[in-house]
């Protein structure tokens, strides 16, 4: 789907659920990381992240598109546009909007382990994802002292 496609979608969305004209821009913006989508308060503009619609398909990205929608319309209408407010949360439901929307690319905490710390007296085994000062620990089942260790 392109820009243009998603604007007309956007136009068409706007029209059919919320009765009113959306006369901003709305584009994809790979840049986003850990939302579906954002509408910006000062241009009025919404983007939406490319990926939920690679790997969940269409009916994600009109979930996070009416989700979106609703900010925009409740904004201008200068009622509760945050995710807090009743209005904002009674025109989601009524229209259908997603509340949350799902993760993309790798899970979180999908990373592998690359430390271990390992226990100099007991042989306890601590796996970490991140480089830790071995100096700063101690076991916590005896107290012995801890080596750093890295993991293949």
């Amino acid at each position: 789907m392109t820009d243009q496609e998603l604007q007309q979608l956007t136009q068409e969305i706007s029209l059919q659920f919320f009765g009113v004209p959306f006369r901003h821009q709305a584009r994809f913006n790979s840049r986003l990381r850990t939302t579906g989508g954002r509408y910006l308060l000062r241009s009025h503009d919404i983007e939406l992240n490319p990926k939920h619609l690679e790997e969940h398909g269409v009916e994600e990205l009109l979930g996070i598109l009416k989700h979106e929608l609703c900010h925009y319309h409740l904004h201008l209408q200068k009622k509760g546009y945050k995710h807090a407010d009743p209005e904002f949360k009674a025109l989601l439901q009524r229209v259908g909007g997603s509340r949350y929307c799902q993760h993309v690319g790798a899970k979180p905490g999908a990373r592998p382990f690359l430390y271990e710390l390992k226990c100099k007296d007991c042989g306890m085994s601590y796996k970490r994802k991140r480089k830790m000062d071995p100096a700063r620990y101690v076991c916590g089942r005896c107290k012995g002292k801890l080596a750093l260790l890295k993991l293949k």
